[in-house]
């Protein structure tokens, strides 16, 4: 025999439940450079810099640790 439930199962149990799978809002920052909303820890979407660093200097410096790795 399978696996049943020995009783109903309520609704508020149900749905106490269900209550923490709901969606939740991302954190948002402010960027220093141009002032729009992003996220925190990532790069602006808009002007490319995260903290004082630009998308350039993000890239180049990757492009470095790589070459440093092998």
């Amino acid at each position: 025999m399978g696996a049943l439930p020995k009783r109903k199962i309520s609704k508020a149990r149900r749905d106490r439940r269900r209550s923490q799978d709901k969606l939740k809002i991302p954190a948002m920052s402010i960027c220093p450079k141009c002032k729009e909303v992003k996220r925190p820890h990532f790069k602006c979407p808009n002007c490319g810099h995260y903290g004082t660093l630009s998308a350039k200097d993000i890239k180049d410096s990757k492009i470095k640790a790589k070459a440093t790795k092998k």
